[in-house]
């Protein structure tokens, strides 16, 4: 019998643990929305939602395919909550991813006002989502924010986190999500999908129109779909029940 001990791999140094994955995602959220607001900023024309679409899903896929292998590519806090409940990221990476996907957002929002034409950012309240503007939107705005961001996060959960069914398109399966939301929900309730997308662009626009449902829906989903797939979809190294 061999009882020779092997040598086990080396733990990366803290710097690729914890700081180099905290910049992806600062970046990688700086890009996709720098990104997604200057399509909102620029005169659509004809297009409608599907140029506002396009870029945002087209950049989300590039974003996570270079920089996913470093952070997850989450750049969504939404993202992040669901993932970690399905024990795919470390509670203390949590709180940074959060922070670092902020500040992405602002940064983000920041340059597209740096390089737009004053005139057309003001137009466009800077690529901020304008929300409901009136009351009696609010259950139809917070219900579409809830189901478009549970498509989402099921795909995110299940092409990337669920070891059964996770691809090496996972990538582009979530920027067609993002496209499918845009183009489907966009005229509901602006299909954010991503507080941290919200938030950018509010800040830097003081544009703050009930500015909660963008946080209240994709989180809410987040809760629901980890629960979903840690339950019930998920593969026996997901499920918590057979854990």
């Amino acid at each position: 019998m061999d009882t020779e001990a092997k040598p086990s791999a080396p733990r990366p140094p803290r710097y690729e643990r914890h700081v180099q994955p905290c910049l992806a995602e600062l970046l990688g959220t700086a890009l996709f929305i720098f990104t997604g607001c200057l399509a909102l900023l620029d005169e659509p024309g004809g297009t409608g939602r599907l140029q506002s679409a396009l870029a945002h899903g087209l950049a989300l896929a590039a974003t996570v395919a270079v920089l996913g292998d470093i952070s997850g590519g989450h750049f969504n806090p939404a993202v992040s909550l669901a993932v970690w409940l399905l024990g795919g990221l470390h509670v203390t990476l949590l709180i940074p991813y959060w922070l670092c996907q902020l500040c992405g957002g602002v940064i983000g929002a920041g340059l597209a006002k740096a390089v737009a034409p004053s005139e057309r950012f003001g137009n466009a309240s800077g690529g901020a989502l304008g929300g409901p503007t009136a009351r009696e939107q609010l259950p139809a705005v917070l219900g579409a924010e809830i189901v478009l961001s549970s498509f989402l996060l099921l795909v995110v959960c299940m092409g990337a986190i669920n070891g059964r069914t996770s691809t090496p398109l996972a990538p582009l399966c979530t920027g067609l999500t993002v496209t499918a939301g845009i183009l489907a929900g966009g005229g509901v309730s602006g299909a954010c999908m991503n507080p941290a997308r919200a938030f950018g662009p509010a800040l830097v626009a003081n544009c703050w129109n009930y500015h909660w449902v963008y946080w209240v829906g994709p989180m809410l989903a987040a809760l629901l779909v980890g629960g979903l797939v840690r339950f019930l979809l998920g593969d026996q190294a997901t499920r918590l029940l057979l854990k």
